[in-house]
């Protein structure tokens, strides 16, 4: 005779165990931080000052800041030079690793090793060569071109922070699409070349329509990236914003306002709100372009 089995009762609350630790730390880091910046952005609260509920007077004051404005401007441009970049240039880096040959996995790690090298490095070195002193310049000069002020034009700056954004990204979407091209059945090639279609004409017919989805994505999360960009013009414009502040982003904004002893944190609050707010329309705007492409 086989012995009973005791079930034992599980208790009502027994899975919020689980997830308590999970939800702790999303409270804390997450919910906390966003709900207490939303307040503040009320406030004119500072640094060692707790500050007094103002009402929309930040807002207000956000519309007449010329720097509000400008580092609008510079993370609009960021977003229209980078995410077309992100889109194509790491679909083609992987069409080109994609194939079993061999030494391709050497070529793999190497286009992906910027993803994984801190951007404070990779900053840093992008300084070392674009610096009037820099490899770049010695080259252009030795070839009778000069030397190019890539760090103090507004907006030569501007375009070479752009590069390392796209330089370190290639690596991280090109995995990306590498998953997406995986499913992609090689039937479908084989009748575009039995019908007669090119390389190029395969790509368009066949490759683009089935990873449609997935440069979607890739737009959303670059154009994410692109307009809260910090370390990159940080470490080439410096704290400043390169020449008269000219180069400065809205997050670069948001911290040189909100930090120090004398920081505006209910200013910087209001201006953090905005960032997020123009992120959130920005994920809205590419997801309703996917959805109206959709037939």
């Amino acid at each position: 005779m086989a012995t009973p089995v005791r079930v034992r009762r599980q208790l009502p609350f027994s899975p919020w165990l689980f997830a308590a630790p999970g939800l702790l730390i999303t409270g804390a880091f997450v919910l906390y931080p966003f709900v207490s910046t939303l307040v503040n952005s009320f406030t004119d609260r500072r640094t060692l000052l707790p500050g007094h509920f103002v009402g929309l007077a930040n807002f207000r004051e956000l519309l007449h800041d010329d720097m509000f404005w400008t580092g609008l401007r510079n993370s609009t441009l960021y977003i229209a030079g980078v995410v077309p970049a992100l889109v194509v240039l790491p679909l083609l880096l992987a069409l080109l690793v994609q194939k079993n040959i061999p030494g391709i996995t050497f070529f793999r790690s190497a286009f992906y090793t910027p993803v994984v090298a801190s951007i404070v490095v990779v900053g840093l070195i992008w300084v070392w060569l674009l610096d009037e002193r820099g490899l770049v310049n010695s080259l252009l000069e030795t070839i009778g071109i000069g030397r190019v002020g890539f760090l103090s034009d507004q907006w030569l700056l501007l375009l070479s922070a752009m590069a390392v954004t796209v330089w370190k990204g290639l690596g991280y979407y090109m995995i990306i699409y590498l998953a997406a091209l995986a499913n992609v059945p090689r039937e479908l090639h084989e009748a575009a070349a039995v019908d007669g279609a090119g390389p190029v004409r395969r790509f368009f017919s066949v490759t683009v329509p089935a990873v449609r989805s997935t440069m979607v994505l890739v737009a959303a999360l670059s154009s994410v990236a692109a307009f809260k960009v910090f370390s990159e013009v940080y470490l080439m414009a410096g704290p400043d914003g390169g020449p008269a502040g000219e180069d400065t982003t809205l997050v670069m904004l948001v911290q040189r306002t909100g930090t120090g002893l004398t920081g505006r944190v209910g200013y910087a609050s209001a201006l953090s709100v905005v960032v997020f707010a123009v992120t959130v329309a920005l994920m809205l705007l590419v997801l309703r372009a996917d959805r109206g492409e959709e037939p």
